[in-house]
């Protein structure tokens, strides 16, 4: 194999290992993702304290999701946590309980104008939960009860970032 082929598999291998990761500013998958990058680049790591000011932003606390998903009233599962990581809105705050199908869309985000594609959405300094699904399964719920389990994390903690500076 060549020295491109051999270098392609190591990229791969790279964004296999880090695509799964659920990265947030201020969360462990954000260090599991700098502890990877720093396997393959000597990268410095940095700290910075949550509630320290840079720039016109505030480093916002700590926060983690272990387990996220939303049950429809035929029992299956969707917009789960485990199949992407793009599906909880970030920092979205622990909640445990049933709603409507209308409750529940005042906690969903789609994009119209792209009807199969999941949004990005973070709340870094709400007191809110939501989660991100393509438009055209937004449009097919069922009315219904829905049940939904956001197991997350607010607290201190630490923006971690990495640094390389390359000479010259």
């Amino acid at each position: 194999m060549s020295t491109v082929g051999k270098g392609n598999d190591r990229m791969w291998r790279l964004v296999e290992d880090l695509f799964p990761l659920f990265r947030a500013v201020t969360g462990p998958g954000t260090r599991a993702t700098l502890a990877r990058v720093a396997k393959e680049l000597p990268i410095e790591v940095h700290e910075v304290p949550s509630g320290t000011p840079v720039l016109d932003w505030t480093v916002p606390d700590k926060w983690s999701a272990r387990e996220a998903w939303i049950e429809g009233p035929d029992g299956n599962r969707f917009a789960d946590l485990s199949q992407t990581n793009l599906h909880l809105m970030s920092y979205s705050r622990p909640v445990r309980g049933r709603f409507s199908r209308a409750e529940l869309d005042t906690h969903l985000y789609s994009i119209p104008e792209r009807p199969h594609a999941v949004p990005f959405r973070a709340s870094l300094f709400g007191n809110s939960w939501g989660f991100c699904i393509p438009h055209a399964d937004r449009e097919a719920l069922a009315e219904g009860d829905y049940e939904v389990c956001v197991d997350s994390t607010l607290g201190p903690g630490s923006l971690t970032y990495g640094e390389l500076v390359l000479p010259g």
